[in-house]
C-alpha cells in the first residue's frame, strides 16, 4: 500500500514490460474477434517524468531515455517508441504511459479492458485520467480478488474467448509474492483457461528464483515461457538487476519474435555483464 511506481516509471523494468505487454497486445488483435485484457496492478496510468518522484530517482534515463537515443531497429521496440511518442504527443513531452495508457493505445474499439488499483490515491488518478475511455472499467480494488471476480469476462451478452491478464505487483512482500501470484494464476487459469496470463517479476539474485521457476512450470497451462532481462550481473541482492515475465499461454512463436527484441534491448540499456533469456519452462504441444 506504500508503493508508489511514480518513482520508477520508464526504468529498464518498465521498457521490458511494456514492449512484451505491446507484442501480446498485436498478437491478440491480429484477429477479429473482440478480446479482453485484466491489468490487476494498475498504478495511475501515466505518469510524468519530470514530476518530482521520478525526478528523484532518475531511473528512466537508463530505461527509456537511453532506449530512445539508441533507438534499436527491432520492431518490436520501435513498436514501443512509436507508442511513447503517440503519449507524448496527446500528453506532453514528458509523459510516460503505463500498462492502461498502452492497452487503451493498442487494443480497439470492440475490444474492453478491467484495470484495478488497491491504493486509494492512485486508483482516483487513474480513474481521472481515463474518465473518458469507454472500453475501460478501472476499479479501485485488489487486483488479485479482481481475478476471481471477473473472470471469465463479458460485457453485456459478449462474452470473451481471447484475451489478457497482466499482473504487475509491487513485489512490498518479496520473495513471498511469487506464491500469491502463482496462486492468481492458477485460479484465473481455471476461470479462463484460454487467456494470455503475463507475470512481471523482479531480479535480484537470480538464483532465488528457482523455486519460483520450478513451480510456474507446473501450471495448467498449454505453455509456459521466461522472459528475462538482466542489465547488470545479477550479483548484488541490495538493488534491481534486472526483471522478468513469465507468460502462460504465449502466442504462436512468440519465443521466436522475443529473441531478437530482448538482445536489441540488452545491448541498448545493457551494463556490462548484463544478458537475456528467453526459455520454454513448458513448451506447447
Amino acid at each position: 500500500m506504500n508503493y508508489r511506481h511514480a518513482f520508477h516509471a520508464g526504468n529498464h523494468a518498465d521498457v521490458l514490460k511494456h514492449v512484451v505487454l505491446l507484442a501480446l497486445c498485436d498478437a491478440l488483435t491480429a484477429k477479429p474477434s473482440p478480446c479482453f485484457a485484466l491489468d490487476t496492478h494498475a498504478g495511475r496510468g501515466l505518469y510524468k517524468l519530470d514530476g518530482e518522484a521520478a525526478s528523484k530517482t532518475g531511473e528512466a534515463q537508463d530505461g527509456i531515455a537511453r532506449l530512445q537515443a539508441e533507438a534499436p531497429r527491432d520492431p518490436a521496440v520501435q513498436r514501443y517508441l512509436a507508442a511513447v511518442r503517440a503519449c507524448r504527443a496527446q500528453h506532453g513531452a514528458q509523459a510516460y504511459p503505463g500498462s492502461p495508457w498502452l492497452l487503451a493505445h493498442a487494443l480497439r474499439e470492440q475490444d474492453r479492458i478491467a484495470v484495478c488499483e488497491l491504493h486509494p490515491e492512485e486508483a482516483h488518478v487513474l480513474r481521472g485520467h481515463f474518465a473518458d475511455e469507454v472500453r475501460m472499467a478501472a476499479h479501485a480494488r485488489d487486483g488479485y480478488a479482481a481475478i476471481k471476480a471477473l473472470l471469465p469476462p463479458k460485457h453485456g451478452a459478449t462474452k470473451f474467448g481471447r484475451g489478457l491478464v497482466l499482473i504487475d505487483p509491487p513485489f512490498e512482500a518479496q520473495l513471498g509474492e511469487f506464491d500469491i501470484a502463482l496462486a492468481a494464476m492458477k485460479d484465473g487459469l481455471a476461470r479462463w483457461p484460454q487467456a494470455i496470463f503475463a507475470l512481471w517479476y523482479p531480479i535480484k539474485q537470480g538464483r532465488a528464483l528457482h523455486p519460483f521457476r520450478r513451480a510456474a512450470a507446473k501450471l495448467p497451462a498449454k505453455s509456459a515461457l521466461l522472459l528475462e532481462l538482466l542489465v547488470r550481473p545479477d550479483d548484488s541482492p541490495l538493488r534491481m538487476n534486472g526483471s522478468g515475465m513469465l507468460i502462460l499461454n504465449a502466442p504462436w512463436q512468440f519465443d521466436a519474435a522475443m529473441r531478437p527484441t530482448l538482445e536489441a534491448l540488452r545491448r541498448a540499456l545493457g551494463e556490462p555483464g548484463a544478458s537475456a533469456r528467453v526459455e520454454w519452462l513448458r513448451a506447447p504441444a
